[in-house]
């Protein structure tokens, strides 16, 4: 897998230069229209990742692919996109919108933003929106143009607000779990540190070429429990043993190399921590009942 895509690296593909402001003290922001869609052609973006977050309100058919999901837009949507997670967006018809860039550092001052849910590997990032609630989206991203286009003198701190009002508004827009309405237990806090640093090995890329910890016993080990104790608390909370969802895991980063990267099979499966090829084919043949060679040219 290609290393993230950088800010300069965005501006370079998408309009051949370079803002004054991309590197500076407050960190990067900035908001754009999408692109009018062209009759008879598609409007898409490369598959990958991007060292920046983006908040984007989509008016028209899309799709987005994000890691090894395709979700459908059917007619407008607001989304989310991470710098954990490789995506791409198709835009098919009547194409309309606005988004705005952003880097971690512009909203320092709000703690680490990955944190919420909409930015997370696990959560939901796109969210299709009824007519009103489109009209609710654009009434924010209109003050936050307004703002940007002023010379009011804190007008980075209203635009930061502004952003976090659209966090919040997608966070509400999430589906509520029994687990968000129950106080957090001993076995929620082991199994959200298990899951946490199950995902912060992913994506494999160039820069980060192999993941480091495959068994339940080398994450118990990682996190000072006991081996049972993590079974039964990843168990309790998710319905899996510890051992399915390291290898859903596997499987869904398997698959987005695999369509998405330009390694061997043997690379994959040596990232992905499998000592012999024959491990990761017979692995992956038992979950989609297919061989990765087969997978990649279906």
């Amino acid at each position: 897998m290609d290393k993230p895509e950088s800010l300069e690296e965005f501006y370079k593909r998408k309009f051949n230069w370079l803002p004054e402001n991309i590197r500076n003290d407050i960190g990067h922001f900035n908001m754009f229209r999408l692109e009018p869609y062209s009759q008879g052609k598609t409007t898409s973006i490369p598959y990958r990742r991007r060292d920046f977050y983006k908040v984007m309100l989509v008016k028209g058919k899309s799709e987005v692919y994000y890691a090894d999901q395709v979700i459908e837009v059917k007619k407008q949507a607001l989304a989310f996109s991470n710098p954990l997670i490789p995506y791409k967006w198709e835009h098919h018809e009547n194409l309309k919108g606005q988004y705005c860039i952003f880097n971690q550092h512009f909203m320092h001052d709000f703690g680490n933003i990955s944190q919420y849910e909409i930015f997370q590997p696990t959560g939901n990032h796109v969210f299709e929106l009824s007519d009103q609630q489109v009209e609710e989206v654009e009434a924010v991203f209109k003050k936050m143009e307004t703002d940007f286009s002023s010379e009011y003198k804190y007008k980075y701190d209203s635009i930061r607000s502004l952003i976090l009002e659209l966090i919040h508004y997608g966070l509400k827009l999430q589906p509520n779990t029994l687990a968000d309405r129950q106080p957090f237990n001993a076995a929620q806090r082991i199994s959200a540190m298990f899951l946490e640093l199950l995902e912060r090995q992913f994506p494999v890329e160039d820069n980060h070429p192999q993941i480091d910890l495959r068994s339940a016993s080398e994450f118990a080990e990682h996190l000072n429990v006991h081996v049972n104790h993590l079974n039964r608390a990843v168990k309790e909370t998710t319905g899996k043993t510890t051992s399915q969802v390291i290898a859903e895991k596997l499987i869904q980063e398997a698959k987005v190399l695999l369509k998405h990267s330009k390694w061997n099979v043997g690379e994959i499966a040596f990232a992905l921590g499998f000592t012999e090829v024959t491990h990761f084919n017979n692995f992956f043949k038992k979950h989609l009942q297919t061989s990765p060679l087969k997978f990649r040219a279906g």
